[in-house]
């Protein structure tokens, strides 16, 4: 039977994976009958924890927060909040990227079906696997992104990749191409950016 939470320890982070068929308030309980094991890893890192798994509402995250933190004063980062990711939002703005039109697509992009735009795009609903968006900007999806994506496709290697969670088995931004492997499929992942000529999701 699996658990309906395991906690791992990472390179520089604790990681507390929530089972996606668990429910919430088992996640919880579950939850508060492991903190003195998180309370132990904790004190001998002192690195932050994120919560990756169970897609959680709002009002979910910011219990889960609040259970931890009645104690162990930590920073807390979700992977997987129902809200366009704030985070694949937020890192968007924290780039340093020249400025560029918006165009906004109502809907999902079904396969088979090519969306280009000169300047960045914002599509209001999933890429479907066999769909594809190129931009010559940034490319923000609100939904789950399965298709193709190509940002800064006339070459400007600052433009970013944010969706809800990226399942795409490649992307590319400028002249650079990414393969994901189904490993990181699984993970959930939000934000692709270029650095040292290679693309990095987070």
């Amino acid at each position: 039977m699996r658990s309906n939470i395991l906690i791992s320890m990472k390179k520089k982070e604790i990681v507390i994976k929530m089972n996606e068929e668990t429910n919430f308030n088992e996640i919880v309980e579950s939850l508060d009958k492991k903190l003195p094991e998180l309370k132990k890893l904790y004190a001998q890192e002192k690195n932050p924890i994120r919560i990756t798994g169970k897609l959680l509402n709002e009002e979910e995250a910011q219990e889960i927060s609040n259970l931890i933190k009645q104690k162990l004063d930590v920073n807390i980062q979700f992977d997987n909040v129902n809200q366009l990711g704030l985070y694949g939002i937020k890192k968007v703005y924290e780039q340093d990227l020249e400025n560029s039109e918006t165009y906004f697509f109502k809907g999902g992009i079904r396969s088979g079906q090519k969306i280009e735009t000169e300047g960045s795009i914002v599509v209001l609903g999933d890429i479907n696997s066999g769909g594809e968006v190129i931009a010559g900007g940034n490319i923000v999806v609100l939904g789950v992104l399965r298709g193709l994506a190509h940002a800064g496709a006339k070459g400007n290697k600052k433009a970013i990749i944010a969706s809800h969670k990226i399942e795409s088995v490649q992307l590319r931004i400028a002249n650079v191409l990414k393969e994901i492997e189904k490993e990181e499929i699984e993970e959930i992942k939000q934000f692709a950016s270029l650095k040292e000529e290679e693309i990095i999701l987070e």
